[in-house]
């Protein structure tokens, strides 16, 4: 068998967390490698992502019992894997564009990024606001910059803009419902895209900037309605409408979207 046919008749091996031991199912789609995880849960479950398959199983069930329901869904294992993959190559090649800095999506467009070597200041050729495909984000780098000089003066940009944007759209929808922040920040979380504190401070990741402009107000949105709903009821969800009516797609699409598929501007 060749290398090529080996990856795909073999799962590749999962990021093992804490606690978690591999396991090898030999099946007739392949062999499946896993990371086993014991706890209290009352059925066995299945998580595939980026890490690999993932397998928890209450600690009552036997290792027998695992590996036949494994086996029972040994299709539908290969099937979510491949798809992973696929998504992840798809991702690797965009991101090594992304990183060239030479287009970068912005307000749900992607722009062009160029390099202004008589300019002050970085600049925009077009409505920051409203940006379209053929627009340029010129850069004030002398003409032999490296990639990572342009990454970083595009991400200054990019925060700018957030700023600018983000303070206009969270006045805008607060005035709207009559609703009072204390303050609001920009973010650079790493697994969030808002927070609201008890203290009504508000904030929001500044990569939000690469997303179109409805799910940017979506999450400023979820973030207005928890000072109001400290929770996520069914009250809170019903504030979130009467912010921002019919968020539902909005919302739908920020949780399709990993972090990890937005431009690694930051080193």
């Amino acid at each position: 068998m060749t290398s090529s046919q080996s990856e795909l008749f073999h799962t590749p091996q999962p990021a093992l967390p804490e606690g978690a031991r591999l396991r090898h199912v030999p099946t007739g789609h392949g062999l499946i490698t896993f990371a086993l995880l014991r706890s209290r849960r009352r059925s066995i479950g299945f998580v595939i992502g980026n890490d690999g398959l993932r397998v928890t199983a209450p600690y009552w069930v036997s290792l027998k019992q695992i590996d036949e329901a494994v086996l029972e869904k040994s299709a539908w294992i290969q099937n979510k894997l491949a798809f992973w993959r696929q998504r992840n190559n798809t991702a690797s090649e965009v991101q090594q564009a992304w990183r060239a800095a030479t287009r970068l999506p912005y307000l749900g467009v992607t722009i062009s990024i160029d390099i202004d070597a008589v300019g002050q200041r970085a600049h925009f050729d077009g409505d920051p606001f409203e940006p379209q495909a053929q627009n340029t984000l010129w850069l004030a780098l002398s003409s032999d910059a490296d990639e990572g000089q342009r990454r970083t003066a595009a991400m200054q940009w990019l925060q700018t803009q957030a700023s600018d944007y983000f303070d206009q759209r969270i006045r805008l929808l607060a005035s709207r419902a009559g609703l009072h922040y204390t303050a609001w920040r920009l973010s650079r979380a790493r697994a969030r895209w808002g927070s609201c504190n008890s203290s009504g401070v508000i904030r929001l990741n500044w990569r939000l900037i690469h997303f179109t402009p409805d799910v940017i107000d979506y999450v400023i949105a979820h973030e207005l309605a928890h000072l109001k709903e400290m929770n996520h009821s069914a009250r809170f969800w019903h504030q979130v409408g009467v912010i921002l009516p019919g968020y539902e797609a909005a919302m739908q699409q920020l949780k399709t979207t990993e972090m990890s598929a937005l431009p690694a501007l930051e080193s």
